[in-house]
Parts: structure tokens; C-alpha cells; sequence
């Protein structure tokens, strides 16, 4: 298994579509902007990237793309699916893309046993030859992992990292989370949180990793939390999190998908309606909100 680090700011690009047709420009020209940044690691095809929507090919240009441009920064692949055979395939053509790590949600249109999703991760994980990240997104893909799940999975053999939702907002509430998934988790498993709003709290509580939504698209903020929590600075972490509180509310509002989109259409990096139908971007009231929690941050298009 390649050794690559799963740690740090992870940031979790869009997919931009024009058209209906994947703007590989706007993407690349997007990555370039993370690679910079710079951030630890780049996720294509999260939920942010859109991967349940698309195809076999549309996938593998992106990975490409991602890879491409990336530089330096290691690009970890969305390969969720709704059958085992096809994330199977996905997740052959990220690894000859150059993904140096998968990330699979497990997607399902019937409800799935703790056993049909373990069986998916050993299916896959039986052929891998990167790391796998488990992520676990409830809101979106309707599956919850119990901790026992998470045992069971985390001892299959390239399983590197666990993408958990956010913490709780108390801090030893948050501390005692991460310890207990600590104790159950094999050494060298990391732990990453989502769910932005939580990114710092999860990162005070010893969380490895924030696997990022807006770190996609305007990773500088990001950034100077995950290096203020690295170094011990709970404080500033938490006091530079509140500051982005007007986005987060945004997120909450109308999910980080929509708002994050908005964001970057405003900005001059997506078309206008980037997201794929029937997935409809925020109306002109809700837009003009965006603008103005921008304008209060002070980011324009030349932000990174």
C-alpha cells in the first residue's frame, strides 16, 4: 500500500459542469488555486465533486484532471457506487489515474445491514492497492455507521482513515467522541471530521484530518484553522472558525453543495447552474446573501 499521509486539510473540489458537460477548465484552473494554497490533500469526486452523478468516463477525466494539476499535493478519489461491481471499476481507473488514496461512501436505493456494508468495503478493499478512506456522510447517503461498524471495517488492510460527521459543539463532549472511536480503531487508522462548521471543534478534540467542503473552493481560511489546531492553538482555531460563522449559517440553511457552487459562480470560477440537474443552484434572493457574506469576509475573485 502506498504510504501516503491522511492527515491535515483535506479540500473537496467541486465538479463544475456548462452545459451539462464537465468544465474541465474551470477545474483544473481550480485545482491549480487548492495546489497553491496550498492544501495537505486534494478530494475529487466527494459529494462536493458530485460523483453520484456521474459517469464511468466523466469520473476517470476527472481524477485525471485532478492529477494532473496537482502537483505535489497527493489527489484521494471518490469511487462510491451503487453496486459493488461498479465501484469496483471506479476505483481501478482512479488507481491508474494516480489517486494515491480512495475514499467510498456506501450508496444504496434499498436499505443496506451493517453486513451488506461491510461486505462492500471487503470487496473492494480485497483489490486495492491505495489506501481507502471509509466515509461516512448520513445526510447523503442515508447510511449510518454504528461504532461496531467502524470496528469491523477498520481491520480490512488498506483501510487508512475514517471520515466521521461532525463532533459535538462542547469540548469534552468532543474529546471523549474522538477518544472513544480512538479505542476502538486500530493504530494508524486516522480520523477525519466533516461537516464544516465542526472542522475546528473536531480538530481541538485530536481529529486527524478536516476532510473540507469550502476548503474546495477558498482554502486559505481553512488552512490558517488546521494550523492553529495542529499547534495546540484551540483558542485561535475555534475564534478563526467564528469568523466564517455567516457561511456556516449558509450551510445550515441550504446545505454546503448549493452555497458553496453559489460561491463559486459568484466568483468568476463555475458557470452559472454548475451543479447537475436536477440539482437546482440557490435563487437571486439566497445568491445575494452569498454576495454579501463574502463582501463581509472581503473575498472577491482574486481570493485563492
Amino acid at each position: 500500500m502506498n504510504d501516503v499521509a491522511l492527515d491535515g486539510l483535506s479540500a473537496f473540489p467541486l465538479t463544475p459542469l456548462s452545459e451539462d458537460r464537465f468544465d474541465e477548465g474551470a477545474f483544473r484552473a481550480n485545482v491549480r488555486r487548492l495546489a497553491a494554497a496550498p492544501v495537505d490533500s486534494i478530494t475529487a469526486l466527494g459529494s462536493t465533486g458530485s460523483y453520484a452523478y456521474l459517469s464511468r468516463e466523466e469520473r476517470r477525466a476527472v481524477v485525471s484532471a485532478a492529477v494532473a494539476e496537482a502537483g505535489d499535493i497527493p489527489v484521494f478519489a471518490g469511487i462510491g457506487g451503487l453496486r459493488t461491481s461498479h465501484v469496483q471499476q471506479y476505483a481501478e481507473d482512479a488507481q491508474a489515474a494516480g489517486a494515491a488514496a480512495v475514499l467510498l461512501a456506501p450508496m444504496t436505493y434499498q436499505a443496506l445491514t451493517d453486513d451488506d456494508v461491510h461486505g462492500l468495503y471487503a470487496d473492494v478493499d480485497a483489490e486495492l492497492s491505495v489506501p481507502l478512506i471509509v466515509y461516512d456522510n448520513p445526510g447523503t447517503t442515508h447510511v449510518t455507521f454504528s461504532d461496531d461498524l467502524y470496528a469491523r471495517i477498520a481491520t480490512l488492510r488498506n483501510v487508512a482513515s475514517i471520515k466521521i460527521p461532525g463532533v459535538p459543539a462542547d469540548p469534552v463532549s468532543a474529546r471523549a467522541r474522538i477518544d472513544r472511536l480512538r479505542s476502538i480503531l486500530p493504530s494508524g487508522v486516522t480520523i477525519g471530521v466533516s461537516g464544516d462548521a465542526s472542522g475546528a471543534a473536531g480538530l481541538n478534540a485530536g481529529c486527524d484530518a478536516w476532510y473540507s467542503v469550502i476548503a474546495g473552493t477558498l482554502p486559505d481560511h481553512p488552512a490558517r484553522i488546521t494550523a492553529a489546531a495542529h499547534a495546540g492553538d484551540a483558542e485561535r482555531a475555534s475564534a478563526l472558525s467564528r469568523e466564517w460563522q455567516g457561511l456556516w449559517t449558509l450551510f445550515a440553511a441550504h446545505g454546503s453543495l448549493r452555497v458553496t457552487a453559489a460561491i463559486a459562480e459568484q466568483l468568476g470560477w463555475a458557470s452559472r447552474s454548475c451543479l447537475p440537474r436536477p440539482i437546482l443552484g440557490l435563487g437571486d434572493e439566497d445568491r445575494e446573501r452569498v454576495a454579501g457574506v463574502l463582501r463581509t469576509l472581503g473575498i472577491d475573485g482574486r481570493a485563492r
